[in-house]
């Protein structure tokens, strides 16, 4: 089998990535001529929006030969809205290309990229871009790199600092070349790569893409130094991509980490887990067809390998197929950033909503972190997002790609709640017969960021083992929306009462229990708004540093630090969402541009009610027992059991 390299493309918006990228495939011989971006004719931006934009929305994955070795490139978005893409990327990769401009050097969101990439444990290749630009300062840019990156970046063009890496990373190097010997250059490009591959080195290269200066270098780095992928038997894959195609329907890029896969093989994974039992839910599904990363047919991917996949139906991104004990990456959607904010999406023409419902659905499927939430009730339809550009995106990918016409209410923020003081809820759900389950609940509120804790010291001569296992799994049922309409977070329930009656208690009367039991709690325990808090960094010529500071504490934010490089002054603040979310251009008009500002998640924290907002209840109030009664004995399947 051909020898492989599965890496990624990253960087801070406008850092020059996907001209990289063009380079790469141009070098390779992949491409004739080199697209442009300003242009919209970069081959790695595939939808008409990223053409006409000049911006990479999803992550795209090309192929190429070099020298023998077979490259696996994975372009992704620099903007922030788009940091799902960016995380999903790496679950397939080996290694990766961190891209820093030589004028602004390193930037916020090249500091996220690289805490994501050191915590999924990626090899890290440095390019130091744009060297060819008025006031650039390639020195400049390296030096913050090993200041504010890490301080086991190496410049390739000292051979004086390579030795120095090499010889300190073992006492017997550094006793040897103490001694006075010398190491031979094979010697010490042999222990360099060592070091790159557990991540206690980092080459820094330079040059210009837009030149095509240091691209050759940059590709012989990348087939010397970073990994080949492990050679493993074991199936074990993971599903990091989605697309659609108008003939062959869904496909998902999958990433093989052990095994091979084979056209009209059937491939079993599970589907999700029963919000009633707690049931995995396993489904069985035959492959239709397998590309290759450039898309050609070819029928089969093995151990190593970056293809796609059609015929395994709505299969999750995010899905393992096989062992996942053989991926060295974590499979965490979110974490990089997840959606803060809700908008409700309108369909220029009201019959169209079912319409709109299928477009979102299949985008959905593209990208689990935009997650569409319909309310029946109410007959709308609601998305949860990153920020104002994708909302502009998914617009306009509504309107050329499904042929809808949509408008947006107003971004609303996505509160949570928790309860306000310790309290007990009761329920005895034993009319209408036959049913018959009581249960008492002690609810207290928990540390902030601690989610939600149960533990039951019920005996199960009081309620069957069997019942309490489906009061565990309704608990998320019952803290889908709390009295304020928002998800219930950062709670201690423990089930301190209840009983089960061997005649008349019905398999389901708990799953309808619970809700009713909790909601009583919460009802009497209060409610306490909590809203979403942003990290926030700013880097900013000096004189704009008092007008910036002001700002965050008219936002309701807090100053945690300032400091100074040299040239700009870096900010770092806590605020909250519901304040700043249009700062980020109020900051680049009052610094002509000269201001930036990245943001990811800190926390939740508590929010008096009259600056934050309450949620519509999406289903029937489990105080409203008559109605919620009739409702859940009737749709046991349906709204008032949903969880999103």
């Amino acid at each position: 089998m051909k020898a492989i390299r599965n890496i990624g493309i990253f960087a801070h918006v406008d850092a020059g990535k996907t001209t990289l990228s063009e380079q790469i495939l141009s070098h390779a011989g992949a491409i004739r001529s080199v697209g442009s971006v300003d242009s919209g004719t970069a081959h790695t931006d595939n939808l008409p929006v990223e053409r006409r934009r000049g911006i990479s929305v999803k992550a795209t994955c090309v192929s190429l030969d070099y020298k023998g070795i077979r490259i696996n490139l994975i372009d992704t978005p620099g903007h922030a809205d788009f940091s799902a893409e960016v995380e999903r990327s790496m679950w397939a990769l080996d290694g990766a290309i961190l891209v820093v401009c030589a004028v602004e050097g390193v930037q916020p969101q090249t500091q996220v990229l690289f805490e994501a990439m050191c915590k999924q444990n990626i090899p890290v290749i440095f390019f130091i871009n744009k060297t060819d630009r008025e006031n650039a300062d390639f020195q400049k840019a390296a030096e913050q790199i090993q200041k504010l990156l890490t301080p086991n970046a190496v410049i390739m063009s000292d051979a004086a600092s390579i030795n120095e890496i090499v010889c300190d990373s073992s006492d017997e190097l550094l006793e040897r070349y103490l001694s006075g010997e010398e190491f031979s250059q094979t010697f010490l490009s042999e222990k360099l790569t060592e070091l790159i591959h557990t991540n206690h080195a980092y080459p820094i290269l330079s040059g210009s893409a837009l030149k095509n200066n240091g691209v050759e270098e940059l590709l012989d780095t990348v087939i010397t130094h970073l990994p080949s992928p492990n050679q493993n038997n074991e199936l074990c894959a993971v599903v990091f991509a989605a697309q659609h195609d108008k003939n062959m329907g869904r496909g998902v890029w999958v990433r093989l980490y052990g095994g091979t896969l084979e056209t009209r093989e059937s491939v079993t994974f599970i589907k999700g887990t029963d919000p009633i039992t707690g049931e995995h839910k396993q489904t069985q599904h035959k492959i239709t067809q397998i590309y290759d990363a450039n898309l050609n047919p070819t029928g089969k991917i093995s151990s190593g390998e970056i293809g796609v996949i059609y015929g395994l139906g709505n299969i999750k991104i995010g899905q393992v197929i096989g062992d996942p004990n053989f991926i060295n990456r974590h499979i965490e959607p979110g974490k990089l950033r997840s959606p803060l904010i809700t908008v409700q999406v309108i369909p220029s023409k009201p019959e169209q909503m079912q319409e709109l419902r299928h477009a979102c659905d299949i985008l959905s499927g593209e990208d689990p972190l935009l997650q569409v939430q319909y309310i029946k009730t109410f007959n709308e339809l609601h998305l949860r997002v990153m920020g104002t550009m994708q909302l502009e995106i998914i617009e306009e990918l509504l309107q050329t790609r499904f042929g809808l016409d949509v408008t947006f209410g107003s971004p609303a923020i996505i509160y949570k709640e928790t309860v306000s003081s310790r309290c007990e809820g009761f329920v005895a759900y034993t009319m209408p017969k036959p049913c018959w389950a009581v249960l008492k609940f002690e609810i207290e509120p928990a540390e902030r960021g601690s989610g939600v804790t149960f533990t039951s010291e019920v005996q199960f001569r009081d309620i069957m083992e069997r019942y309490q296992h489906q009061v565990e799994q309704a608990i998320p049922i019952a803290l889908n929306q709390g009295r304020l309409g928002w998800q219930v977070t950062d709670v201690n329930i423990k089930l301190i009462g209840g009983e089960h009656h061997l005649i008349h208690t019905h398999p389901l009367d708990f799953i309808v229990a619970t809700p009713m039991a909790i909601h009583d709690g919460l009802e009497r325990g209060g409610s306490t708004l909590l809203e979403p808090i942003l990290s926030a960094k700013f880097i900013l010529p000096t004189e704009h540093v008092g007008r910036v500071m002001s700002d965050v504490i008219a936002m309701r934010g807090n100053v945690i630090d300032s400091t100074n490089d040299g040239s700009n002054a870096i900010i770092n603040a806590l605020i909250p969402v519901q304040t700043s979310l249009d700062y980020s251009t109020t900051l680049a008009t009052f610094t002509s541009g000269r201001g930036t500002m990245s943001v990811q998640f800190h926390s939740y924290k508590e929010c008096p009610l009259e600056l934050g907002a309450t949620a519509k209840r999406r289903n029937v109030d489990p105080l409203d027992t008559s109605k919620y009664i009739l409702a859940a004995r009737s749709a046991l399947d349906g709204d008032i059991f949903n969880i999103d």
